[in-house]
Parts: structure tokens; C-alpha cells; sequence
């Protein structure tokens, strides 16, 4: 099925007036030089309606936040916008930068299970267990950590990282004994960029001579480059789960300093344990983004203003999860998402730093060029306070899917682990078994204790191949897809913590339905009622930027590099041994023919086959229009081969050539 690109005819038409900035800058592909991408984390579409348009009993019935406001009045807002499934913030980043889905793109949750890897030489700061990787023998499968637990000191807000600054490690706070192996490749560490199956936006915008910068909560969130590490120019992740410190210099847009540290009452072994020491840490990557508008690095040295570039907000889904012993409870006060007083100053935290950065772009003179887009990597669930339920909370109200089942769980997995990660649970459960064999007697326990588990709905089998791939270490099989998905009542949380309101992660309205603005001060204000996916704000921004996913050739970096090997070996074979032997074009023809039958040409078109593709050494395919193609290892080693033809991420039009 072809998805609609989110970049609709008016604002095609609305970019042709856009003037170019004049900032010397030496991006030359379209009039829109720069893309600001914001997550604000946790922002529902409802939040944007109820600050943008104000609310009976908050703020005196007026907008509480105007800068949003003021984008919106030129933006295209989506409100039936849908992030990623599941919807923790791992797989909802990877999502808006690849255009992916899960199933494509191999991430599921920022800790999930890979039957295919081996687990670290040395054991996490989370409690993923070290254990043992023979180079090039069967794996064992691990566990999957790429959040704090990987820095060399997740107790720093740099993460440890040897002569850093205060608040900068970047990627050189990864600790590479800390992740997981892979034994297909001599047992090599997997660094988080390489952990994504699939390119990504900023690869391909570097590719063309952009300038690239990305901040976020982990240096683990180094994934958005994508395969091979090398499309970032800017990378600032400061530590978020991190001990509270003083930031001397700091003040938030709202005026609030952070020198010393505002909330020292609070649990200062994270950020996210306080509503004021979150908008410190903020303020951080806010001013990151003001460097980099300035045409500076986010430390302030000098660079340029990047061609893309953005940062994710924690301070709302903070706002809207957190119970503050002696200060405030979070949340909402009703199911119309009429805010606590504690989330109304977090949103207005946000809105004021959207407002500086407008600012400092009209300062510029590059708001103009500059497309502006604001949406979230997942929301929060539930925005009604009367439905949460802790499951199995302080309380012993009921027990979770994965304790239900430990015994059929990898022990890396399982919630009996005393010293583990423990299992990936939020309001959502996924289930990765030691042996896929016991899946029905799994579904049939989970089943029978329906009540217990606060059931809504479980996928297993057909229902879960349906939107992802068959899990499994066969051919044409998944190692990273669980084997059972279970997503509870609305309002169920597996969780022992009582300090919670909310959590996100899984399939519920509240967890996905997200804000979506799409500005430009070129654009006429449009609401679009029509389901999107926030996958779709990849493709949107290559052709905002002028590299159209139709045409653009990307390079396709599978798994394994044995996956290129096969392709390219096959290619080889067949340009210089089938090729020329096929001498009235039969075998040719029966190829075409075979693909031309599979479905209409305007969904499998032939492409170009360049016969040095095996002297490059290097594979490609196309990007179509707003659809995700890719070729990876599944296409290779299971039923599906993409080589001459666009392979859908459906994977129902590839061509298969071993039939």
C-alpha cells in the first residue's frame, strides 16, 4: 500500500515563494535550506488543540502557549498524526528519521532481545549480563540495550566520556565492551547506528553535501545517523538518567536558573525525577539549537547553520508521568487533556523555547528558508487520571505478562532475574521467547489469567506477521520480532512504581496520537483530518530539501556485510555469465516478464541495472515516492530478492528469484 506523502500540493505550491536566505550557504537543491525538526516528547494532538485555542479552567481560559500558536497560524496541522508501533521513544525516533516501521527498520524498544547477537563482554550499567561470543559460531541471543546502561558512566551527565566537558561526551561516552556482539562478524561490538537495518534521513542529506546535527537524551540515540556512523557533523546527546548537577551559565527560556540546582528535594539520581531540574536539562539541547542557528557548533564553536537539524523535549512526557513527593502531581485532570498545574508550566517551558528559536531564525534572516516541523515520538497513556492502573504497583494487584510466563523466557528477559535488565513492559508487553515452539502454551497462560494481566489484546502467529516479520533464526524469519505481543487495558502500566501517572510504549490512542505541525511562513494555515504516520516526515523533509525520494539513489547497508556479498556475487554472476550467453534474450525476458506479472508497474518498476555496481562494491535501490524501500537481510536470505527492482517494505511486490 502506498502511503501519502504528508507534503501536500499547497505547500509545494507555497514553496515556490520562499526567498532564499542569504546566509552563504552552499545548499543549492531547493529554496527550503534548512529543516528544524522538534520532538516534544509525550505531546499528544489534543495538548496542541487545548494550548493553541486555550481551556476551560486553565490559564484563565487563554492560549498557554503562543509560539505554537504562532507556527500553527502558517502550518499544516495534522491531527490524526501516529507515531511508530510500539511507541517507546527508541523506535519512535528511528521512525521519524528513516521513515521505517519496526519490522523494516529492527528496532522495537530502546531494550529488546536478538536471537542472532551475543550478549556484551561486560555488563551493562543496567544489568544486562556479560557473557561469552564465539567469532562466526551460532548465536546464543541476547538481550538489547541502547539507553544509559551503555555509557562508560551513566552517573555523569556526560557519560564518562575520557576529558569531556561537563554536559558533552557524545558518542565517545559509549562504552563499546558494553554492547552487544555480533558473531556473524567476528564478534564485533554493534554500535547503536549500526543496529538500525535501514539508512536515514541525515545519511542521505550528508551524502549530498549537507550540514547534519542531531541532539537527544543518549548518547545511545547516536542511531540517527544510521549505518556507518559517519552522517553526523553535530551530535549532542547529554546523559538525561544521569545524577542532577549544578549547570553553571544556564538559565531556561522562562527564567529559571540553573547554576545550582532549582529542585535539590527531589531524587537527584535522574532529571526526570523533578518537573524544574527537567527544564535545566533542556535547556541544554535549546541552546545547542541556538548555537547552531548562529551558525556555530552546539558547544559555540565555529561551523554553519546545519542543512537539518532538531532536538527532542523531555519536560512534557515529564510533566504528564511524574508524582513529586512535596511539590505537584503531573497529568491531567479529566479526559479532555485539561493540564495539572505541574504540566502547564512544563508545556509553557516548550513553548517559550520554540519562541527563542523562532526568534533567533527571524534574527538570522533564515526563517524564511526554513522548514519548521514539530511533532513527538510518542505520547503518553492514559490522559484520563481515572483509568491509570500500576499493574502490579504497590499493591500486588495483579502480575505482568512476563512474570506470568518467566519460565519460558531467556533468562536475559525475565523479570526472576534479580540482577537483569529486566523485561521490555511498559503499557505494553513484548514477549520474546527461549523457545518460539512454546508460543501457544505462552498465549494459552496469558490467556487463562486475562484478569490478572489487565488483557486487551494479544498478537501471536498470523495476527503478528501481519505488520511484522515472522520471528524466528530460519530463513525468511526475524530475529528481532517477539514472538507475542500483548497490549493491555487502556490505562494498564506493568509496572511497581507508584510514582507514575502514565507511561507510553504501547498501541493505545494516547500513546500515538501525536502533534504534527508542518510551517513554513509561506504556507496557508491547513488542518488535515487524514491519518499519517510520523514515518512519513522522512520523505517529506528529503523533498522539502529537494532530494526527491522518487529519484534519489541511496545506498543500502545491510545487517551483515555477507549481504552485500551475496548481491553483489549474484550481480556478478549474472552480468558477466548469464548475460552474454543469453543470446536471443530469452532468459532476459522471462525476467521482466516474471516481475511486470508480480503488480502494476506504477508499484514494481523496472530501474536502472548498472552493470559496475560490483566494481563499487556497493548496492542500491530507490527511494519512491514516500514509500520506504530497502533491501535487507531477509530479502536475501529468505523469500524475497530485490537486486534489478524496488522491493516495497510490505515485501509483497519483490521479485522472487529462487521460485
Amino acid at each position: 500500500m502506498k502511503l501519502p506523502i504528508i507534503f501536500l500540493l499547497g505547500v509545494s505550491a507555497g514553496l515556490a515563494s520562499v526567498a532564499q536566505a542569504q546566509d552563504n550557504d552552499d545548499w543549492n537543491h531547493s529554496q527550503i535550506r534548512h529543516v528544524l525538526l522538534i520532538s516534544v516528547d509525550g505531546m499528544h494532538a489534543v495538548d496542541y488543540l487545548n494550548c493553541s485555542r486555550g481551556i476551560a479552567g486553565v490559564n484563565s481560559g487563554a492560549p498557554y502557549c503562543p509560539n505554537l500558536a504562532s507556527l500553527g497560524a502558517t502550518a499544516i496541522h495534522f491531527v490524526n498524526a501516529s507515531t511508530s508501533r510500539p511507541s517507546d521513544s527508541f523506535p519512535g525516533l528511528m521512525s521519524i528519521v528513516t521513515g521505517a516501521t519496526p519490522r523494516t527498520m529492527g528496532i522495537y524498544y530502546d531494550v529488546s532481545y536478538d536471537r542472532s547477537l551475543d550478549p556484551p563482554a561486560v555488563t551493562t550499567g543496567n544489568g544486562l549480563a556479560a557473557g561469552t561470543c564465539k567469532p562466526y559460531a551460532a548465536p546464543t541471543g541476547t538481550t538489547t540495550e541502547y539507553e544509559e546502561g551503555i555509557d562508560i558512566d551513566q552517573t555523569k551527565l556526560n557519560g564518562g566520556a575520557p576529558g569531556a566537558g561537563l554536559t558533552d561526551g557524545g558518542v565517545a561516552s559509549i562504552d563499546k565492551s558494553r554492547l552487544i556482539r555480533d558473531p556473524a562478524a567476528g564478534c564485533a561490538p554493534v554500535y547503536p547506528w549500526n543496529f538500525v537495518r535501514v539508512n536515514t534521513i541525515f545519511g542521505v542529506i550528508s551524502d549530498a553535501g549537507g550540514y547534519t546535527a542531531w541532539s537527544d537524551k543518549h548518547p545511545a540515540y547516536s542511531s540517527v545517523v544510521g549505518p556507518g556512523g559517519h552522517a553526523l557533523n553535530d551530535f549532542y546527546a547529554p546523559e538525561i538518567n544521569s545524577n542532577v548537577i549544578g549547570l553553571p551559565g544556564v538559565t531556561t527560556p522562562t527564567g529559571l536558573g540553573c547554576s545550582s540546582i532549582p529542585d535539590t528535594s527531589a531524587d537527584l539520581t535522574a532529571w526526570t525525577n523533578s518537573f524544574q531540574n527537567i527544564q535545566c536539562y533542556d535547556t541544554l539541547k535549546v541552546n545547542a539549537i541556538l548555537n547552531e542557528i548562529e551558525g556555530k557548533s552546539h558547544g559555540g564553536a565555529n561551523a554553519k547553520t546545519p542543512t537539518i537539524f532538531g532536538m527532542n523535549f523531555q519536560a512534557v512526557s515529564v510533566g504528564q508521568k511524574l508524582i513529586e513527593t512535596g511539590v505537584g502531581t503531573g497529568g491531567y485532570t479529566d479526559a479532555q487533556a485539561t493540564p495539572t498545574a505541574s504540566l502547564l508550566e512544563e508545556i509553557k517551558f516548550v513553548d517559550a523555547s520554540l519562541g527563542e528559536m523562532i526568534s533567533e531564525l527571524k534574527d538570522r534572516g533564515l526563517y524564511d528558508s526554513t522548514l519548521f516541523i514539530v511533532t513527538a515520538k510518542h505520547g503518553q497513556s492514559p490522559i484520563d487520571p481515572n483509568r491509570y492502573q500500576a499493574v502490579p504497583g504497590k499493591t500486588s494487584n495483579g502480575e505482568s505478562p512476563a512474570t506470568l510466563i518467566a519460565s519460558l523466557l531467556p533468562y536475559s528477559e525475565s523479570p526472576t532475574n534479580p540482577t537483569g535488565i529486566g523485561s521490555t513492559e511498559d503499557d505494553v508487553s513484548l514477549l520474546w521467547l527461549a523457545n518460539s515452539a512454546n508460543t501457544q502454551s505462552a498465549v494459552d497462560m496469558i490467556e487463562a489469567n486475562a484478569t490478572k494481566v489487565g488483557l486487551g489484546q494479544i498478537y501471536y502467529g498470523p495476527a503478528l506477521w501481519l505488520n511484522y516479520n515472522k520471528p524466528g533464526l530460519s530463513q525468511g524469519e526475524d530475529p528481532r520480532t517477539p514472538d507475542i505481543i500483548v497490549t493491555p487495558n487502556v490505562g494498564v502500566t506493568y509496572t511497581g512504581s507508584a510514582a507514575k501517572l502514565s507511561e507510553h510504549g504501547g498501541f493505545a490512542h494516547d500513546d500515538t496520537n501525536v502533534i504534527l505541525l508542518v510551517e513554513n511562513p509561506a504556507f496557508q494555515k491547513t488542518v488535515v483530518s487524514a491519518g499519517v504516520g510520523t514515518n512519513q516526515i522522512a520523505p517529506t523533509i528529503l523533498q522539502a530539501l529537494g532530494l526527491d525520494p522518487g529519484d534519489r539513489e541511496l545506498e543500502i547497508v545491510g545487517q551483515r556485510a555477507v549481504d552485500q556479498g551475496f548481491l553483489q556475487g549474484f550481480v556478478t554472476v549474472f552480468v558477466l555469465y548469464i548475460l552474454p550467453d543469453d543470446r536471443n534474450g530469452d532468459f532476459v525476458s522471462r525476467v521482466i516478464t516474471a516481475a511486470h506479472q508480480i503488480g502494476p508497474l506504477a508499484q514494481v518498476r523496472l530501474r536502472r541495472f548498472d552493470v559496475k555496481v560490483p566494481q563499487r562494491k556497493a548496492i542500491h535501490a530507490l527511494l519512491c515516492e514516500s514509500e520506504r524501500h530497502f533491501v535487507n537481510r531477509f530479502d536475501i536470505f529468505g523469500r524475497d530478492h530485490g537486486l534489478i527492482f524496488e522491493v516495497a517494505e510490505e515485501r509483497d511486490l519483490a521479485l522472487d528469484l529462487t521460485r
